[in-house]
């Protein structure tokens, strides 16, 4: 009798600590999806002078029509839109497909849009269900620091 309580003992004992996992992973939206960019910081810090921030907001009629889509695959699309010189119509400032890779740990993105030698190079800086902040960094000239932080709002498909 005792040989069976101490089994159960050991088994409830086993059951109990089993279960228990110590790693807890942490939940994130998926960047796959199509992005509406809303506003851009670009910042400048010089070796030597003054910083320099400036905000952007994409809050015209034909700017709000942007999209950055991020498919499955490691593939995407950009294009920028912005008002062409005749009033009332939309025309495309920057428009390329692209391949990208994101590494969620260290939350670091590489974009490399087609025809553009140098990709562009930076971090996630947030991620949810419905908004979304990439900082790129411009590193080739080392007298000065180049960023540009895109804050985006995610379109339901």
């Amino acid at each position: 009798m005792k040989k069976l309580a101490l089994l159960f003992a050991g088994l409830s004992l086993f059951v109990a600590t089993g279960c228990n996992d110590d790693t807890t992973e942490v939940m994130e939206a998926p960047l796959v999806g199509v992005w509406q960019p809303i506003k851009k910081v670009v910042t400048t810090v010089p070796t030597v002078g003054t910083p320099v921030s400036d905000g952007i907001s994409f809050d015209t009629t034909c700017q709000q029509t942007s999209r950055w889509t991020f498919s499955s695959g490691n593939a995407g699309k950009r294009k920028d839109m912005g008002d062409s010189t005749t009033p009332g119509t939309c025309t495309p400032t920057f428009d390329r497909t692209f391949s990208y890779t994101y590494d969620k740990e260290s939350k670091a993105i590489q974009i490399k849009y087609q025809g553009i030698v140098q990709p562009d190079q930076g971090k996630i800086i947030s991620i949810s269900d419905t908004s979304m902040n990439i900082m790129i960094e411009d590193k080739t000239d080392p007298t000065k620091f180049h960023s540009e932080t895109y804050t985006f709002k995610r379109i339901p498909q």
